[in-house]
């Protein structure tokens, strides 16, 4: 601080006059000096009061788990330390975690008709209940890499079809009802090529409401006009297109649509917009200061074997990583016939087996990864620059112009992509082209970033189903085709 002050030129000034005996100054200095010394106690004081506030707060916050689970069922986690000693300090990750997140709907009827106890209401419907004995409405695997500075995330759509050991083939929602955590835990593990779950969360959607209001809404840009009414739940959902700042109770509605195109797949992409909405608009350092109480609001709707410390520093981590560290991906699969008697995703292995150990650092299998490598990565003869010709990509365009849209198609195409179609036009105008790496495969992405020469890669599983990487075209896009244009005449 010292050295700085000198270098000024105010600094030199204040030296000369001291030195033509300008005494009063000197005694200016010694005050400004004190000030500063006192100012710079009063920071330190106000730092350590903050941290000892935090570290009791974070002590007197009760176990957040609710459930008992056996040894067994605890063997399921890893129990080793993930928070590296910070003294008064927020808590820190020390290594990559796993955590899979749950999310509950359970009514009056479900329990009901199982025999298991609960506070009724008398409202004349099929309320939700305040339980985590039901289905898993939607199903999330986190990973926080602190070596890696990124925060990677695996949609599991509800409808999956997995075998879980004792009941057979079941939609993989069911785990958490035979067998809450622990049985849904071991159950995506095996689904996902063994990767080891750290810790779980389970939160139902009074929960979900109740935190969406604690941190003060989500701005979210609603892809069309929702409209569903369910009488037996007291579910009323009137949503308009368009962006917009929703409370616990819209941010309810619009995760609970169902009625599009592509039914829970499309909820499951309306998660991920939510998500990243939610990400870069809330978790900022002054709201994780403030976790243990929003905790307090929340806790009877949360069962977890995070500890708060644990929950903190996971909440630490994520609010300094960078948007373009934040990969959001939905299981690979598609869907079952429709002709037969129940609705499946089915589940695409070797597409599962490379998402896992790109972005969850599963061990491969030599062998079969080479192969599948070989097959998905056959360089086009002729064609030296592009790596990735088999890829499939559609194109979505927001500017309203045939001719940026058909250039794009035709650079792809003349750049050695054979799979490359138009999609429906997205619905709001883009100030930026958005190249969207659907199945999760971010080097193809940006590959096809260079060839277009603008717009933002996001890893995420929020454009166009069955494609490998969906372009949104931007007015860069366009603005570029026009000076373009303009230097060839």
């Amino acid at each position: 601080m010292r050295k700085a002050y000198e270098s000024t030129p105010s600094g030199r000034r204040s030296t000369a006059q001291f030195n033509s005996v300008n005494y009063p100054h000197k005694k200016l200095n010694k005050g400004k000096a004190i000030l500063v010394g006192l100012g710079l106690v009063s920071i330190s004081l106000v730092s350590a009061v903050v941290g000892a506030f935090l570290a009791v707060t974070v002590s007197d916050v009760p176990p957040l788990n609710q459930a008992e689970l056996s040894q067994e069922e605890q063997k399921v986690f890893s129990g080793t330390d993930m928070v590296a000693a910070q003294n008064l300090n927020l808590p820190e990750l020390k290594r990559p975690v796993n955590i899979l997140l749950l999310g509950i709907k359970v009514v009056r009827s479900d329990l009901e008709n199982r025999g298991i106890p609960f506070e009724k209401q008398d409202v004349g419907y099929d309320h939700l209940v305040n339980s985590f004995h039901g289905l898993s409405d939607s199903m999330l695997l986190l990973r926080f890499d602190p070596e890696k500075e990124k925060v990677s995330v695996l949609s599991i759509p509800r409808d999956t079809r997995v075998n879980i050991r004792g009941y057979g083939v079941r939609k993989i929602n069911h785990a958490n009802d035979y067998g809450g955590p622990a049985l849904t835990a071991k159950v995506a593990s095996e689904l996902l090529g063994g990767v080891k779950i750290d810790r779980y969360v389970r939160v139902n959607v009074q929960g979900v409401e109740k935190l969406i209001d604690a941190l003060g809404g989500v701005t979210v840009d609603v892809p069309k006009d929702m409209k569903y009414n369910d009488f037996s739940q007291h579910l009323y959902i009137d949503l308009k297109k368009g962006v917009q700042h929703l409370d616990g109770n819209k941010t309810m509605q619009f995760l609970r649509f169902r009625y599009d195109e592509y039914g829970d797949i499309s909820r499951v992409q309306r998660q991920q917009m939510l998500m990243r909405s939610a990400v870069e608009q809330t978790l900022k350092p002054a709201t994780i200061v403030k976790i243990p109480k929003i905790l307090s609001v929340i806790q009877s709707h949360l069962d977890t074997n995070l500890t708060v410390r644990e929950l903190m520093a996971l909440s630490n981590f994520a609010s300094k990583t960078e948007r373009s560290n934040i990969n959001m991906m939905m299981l690979p699969g598609d869907f079952n016939d429709p002709n037969e008697r129940v609705s499946y995703w089915l589940p695409n292995d070797s597409k599962i087996h490379h998402l896992m150990t790109q972005y969850f650092e599963l061990p491969k299998n030599n062998a079969d990864y080479a192969k599948l490598a070989n097959n998905r990565y056959a360089t086009l003869e002729g064609v030296s620059h592009i790596n990735t010709p088999r890829i499939k990509i559609s194109v979505q365009d927001s500017t309203n112009s045939q001719q940026a849209l058909q250039s794009s198609l035709d650079m792809l195409r003349e750049a050695g992509y054979r799979q490359v179609s138009a999609s429906q036009n997205w619905q709001e105008p883009l100030a930026r082209t958005r190249i969207i790496a659907q199945s999760g495969d971010n080097e193809a992405a940006q590959e096809v970033r260079s060839i277009l020469g603008v717009g933002e890669v996001v890893v995420e599983s929020t454009g166009v189903l069955g494609s490998d990487v969906t372009i949104q075209l931007g007015r860069d896009w366009k603005k570029q085709l026009n000076q373009t244009m303009n230097s060839n005449q």
